[in-house]
């Protein structure tokens, strides 16, 4: 349903999308953004600074502890002995560490003179501090254990050798704690709840870590505190922003609102006069607005264009009218051209043979550049590109006399002279205004890329050969078409093979002019070519289309510009190759693909792709298919260029194996974790477009196809 306009709106609806409505929403919409901001910057900060306090707390109790213990006891001793004994123990015997049988095992280590010592320190500083609990133990990096040794908890104390599982990460960061701030790690556990454990190393007198003295604090309290800060806030903020809100929209209505709204009424009672006929008015004049900025501008700038419409206005009908009916012939005369050249690509979609696309911008709406391509038979495709001589309408008449004769002379003709000849002398006898075009015809044989062709005039053609650039075929010229009666032209071969591309065009290509005056020039054409040597006719012309405006910039264009690119692909080529099914055969294998990947034209990341799929699949071939004997591998290569495939097949008489059967490996696991095997064909059918296998007539045959960037 389309969108009402204001007219069409209710006195309600224009009330809601008001200048008005829509200043407060913005003002209220980003006063709570600005205050979520800062609520959660302001959060963020009291969170860190309130944890940090109780993170303090534990941490300097627990090195204060550990002080103490070392002077007042011998913790390395009793810590010893209850790891040793902790670990003497099976999995099966450790399986449940509060059971009689467990305790029982630690249990005369209680009576032990330095554990009552340490039982009797830590409880004096639990009793003298918020701590939720402080005690001595030592992480088991074996079992993922943290072992208590002394608890002196008053309301879950764990007895000596009671353990239980810690994350491995938070155990590492103790055990591999450097010495350098404060030691801690922040858990929510099922029990207690978000709590924070910091703690500090007791060691031998060679260093080694026999213990740690930790402190557990409850950060409950935090949560508290943060819910109580973001209630307050939150209330505080909504009286500020209903309060600026309010002043805002005030302020904007007085500034803002009300002089665009006397601007909008002049400009309704401006219009309803000119309805009606008047002539004379003064509606911007006579308004009152002195705002001092930009309105006040738009007020002074409207009242002087009441002013001068009144006399743009008599003359304003006249022009219009010639102007709306010059632009409509020229409207339709660009699309009668335009429609008359072929714009439907690919123009020939069963024809595998070659490619063809064209393109053609006029300097002006009409134009007097022209292509055409059209089969003569089966087997003969025509390839024209013409340049008349002006611009403008005439050269567009002329073009489309032109046109028609060339299609007509080339019907039941293979010679490219001969039909230039005859053309040139028809249009010769009817040409009192002397105006002339440039031809270049050439006739493909789609079945062996042979080209025969004839240049009236016309530019270069530029050539590119399989595995080589684009390069400029300085071919016999003859004369203009149109110029001389009599004029007799000359044919001339050029062999195209799967993979040549030729390049035809207009002079408003190598003319085309930057502001400096200075032309793009066939170097830079051909360089521009090159850019895309491997790239698709239509790829080809786009990138010189681009070059060309990006030389030209914001400078007129001149000439028109028309480009045309043929590429001969024959039929697919497929050539393969028998090697021994060794490792060492792999060489062969890579220079056999290598060289037809250069032929091809395929370069970049899906050479590297097939590349590392071919000796993933070639080294399983060698490795695997013959344990017991040896045997030979086949690789055929079939290269397609109209599709840009390339399709490689391996096929071997070794032992049946489907590759593909296998189970894709979990990537996302650790390398470590992973089992062996797989990742190679698990990259290959990512990295193809395609991979099939079958076994038949006693042959593994595994087929990849990519569609490569050329």
């Amino acid at each position: 349903m389309a969108k009402k306009s204001v007219r069409e709106m209710t006195k309600l609806e224009r009330a809601r999308h008001s200048l008005s409505s829509r200043i407060f929403r913005v003002v209220l919409l980003g006063s709570v953004l600005l205050g979520i901001v800062c609520l959660l910057i302001g959060l963020s900060l009291y969170t860190v600074a309130v944890a940090r306090q109780d993170i303090s707390t534990a941490f300097n109790l627990s090195r204060n502890a550990s002080a103490i213990l070392d002077k007042a006891a011998d913790t390395e001793s009793l810590s010893r002995e209850v790891m040793n004994r902790y670990r003497s123990l099976s999995d099966t015997e450790r399986a449940d560490p509060v059971s009689a049988e467990y305790m029982a095992r630690f249990e005369d280590l209680t009576k032990n003179d330095d554990y009552k010592m340490i039982h009797a320190v830590l409880s004096d500083f639990i009793e003298s501090s918020d701590v939720y609990d402080i005690y001595l133990a030592m992480y088991d990096k074996g079992s993922d254990a943290l072992v208590y040794i002394v608890d002196p908890d008053p309301n879950y104390p764990y007895e000596p050798g009671a353990w239980e599982s810690v994350d491995r990460k938070g155990m590492e960061k103790f055990l591999n704690w450097d010495g350098t701030g404060m030691l801690y790690d922040i858990g929510n556990t099922e029990n207690y709840g978000w709590i924070c454990t910091a703690g500090v190393p007791m060691r031998s007198k060679t260093g080694e870590i026999t213990a740690y003295v930790l402190a557990d604090v409850t950060l409950q309290n935090v949560i508290s505190n943060v819910r109580l800060f973001v209630l307050q806030y939150t209330v505080g903020l909504g009286v500020v922003i209903a309060l600026f809100s309010v002043l805002l929209l005030l302020l904007m209505k007085n500034t803002v609102v009300k002089p665009i709204n006397a601007i909008t009424e002049a400009s309704r009672n401006y219009a309803a006069d000119k309805k009606a006929g008047v002539q004379k008015t003064e509606h911007f004049a006579n308004l009152d607005i002195h705002t001092g900025d930009e309105i006040e501008n738009l007020a002074l700038t409207v009242k002087d264009m009441e002013s001068d419409l009144q006399d743009y206005e008599k003359n304003l009908t006249t022009i219009t009218a010639e102007k709306q009916r010059i632009s409509t012939e020229l409207s339709l005369a660009s699309k009668i051209q335009a429609d008359m050249l072929p714009n439907i690509f690919p123009a020939f979609p069963d024809r595998d043979e070659f490619d063809i696309y064209a393109t053609n911008i006029p300097a002006k709406e009409v134009g007097g550049d022209f292509y055409d391509f059209f089969f003569i038979d089966h087997d003969h495709l025509a390839i024209v590109i013409a340049d008349v001589s002006g611009k403008g309408i005439p050269a567009a008449m002329f073009m489309v006399m032109a046109k028609g004769v060339i299609a007509t002379q080339c019907m039941g003709c293979y010679s490219p002279a001969q039909i230039l000849s005859e053309v040139n002398r028809l249009i010769c006898a009817k040409n009192s205004e002397k105006m002339f075009v440039t031809v270049w015809l050439g006739i493909l044989d789609v079945r062996n890329g042979q080209l025969i062709a004839s240049n009236a005039g016309h530019e270069y053609p530029i050539l590119k050969r399989p595995g080589s650039d684009f390069s400029v075929i300085r071919d016999k010229h003859g004369f203009v078409i149109g110029g001389f009666e009599r004029m007799k032209y000359t044919d001339y071969t050029i062999m195209m093979q799967p993979g040549s591309k030729l390049f035809i065009y207009t002079d408003g290509v190598a003319e085309a002019t930057n502001a400096d005056k200075e032309l793009y020039g066939i170097e830079r054409t051909v360089a521009s070519l090159n850019k895309a040597k491997n790239k698709s006719p239509r790829t080809v012309l786009q990138t010189v289309d681009a070059d060309i405006r990006e030389f030209v910039g914001g400078a007129e264009q001149f000439d028109d510009l028309t480009m045309m690119c043929v590429e001969f692909n024959g039929k697919p080529s497929v050539k393969e190759i028998t090697v021994p099914a060794r490792v060492d055969s792999i060489t062969q294998i890579t220079a056999f693909i290598e060289a037809e990947m250069d032929a091809f034209g395929c370069t970049g990341s899906d050479r590297t792709q097939i590349d590392i799929a071919v000796d993933e699949l070639f080294a399983n071939i060698a490795l695997y298919a013959y344990p017991d004997k040896e045997g030979e591998a086949t690789v055929r290569l079939t290269t397609d260029r109209r599709s840009a495939d390339v399709t490689l097949t391996f096929i071997d008489s070794g032992i049946p194996f489907d590759p593909l059967a296998k189970k894709d490996p979990d990537v996302t696991l650790p390398a470590k974790d992973r089992k062996i095997g797989g990742l190679g064909i698990y990259i290959v059918k990512n990295s193809m477009d395609d991979v099939s296998y079958e076994y038949k007539d006693g042959h593994n045959i595994l087929t990849i196809r990519k569609t490569v960037d050329r």
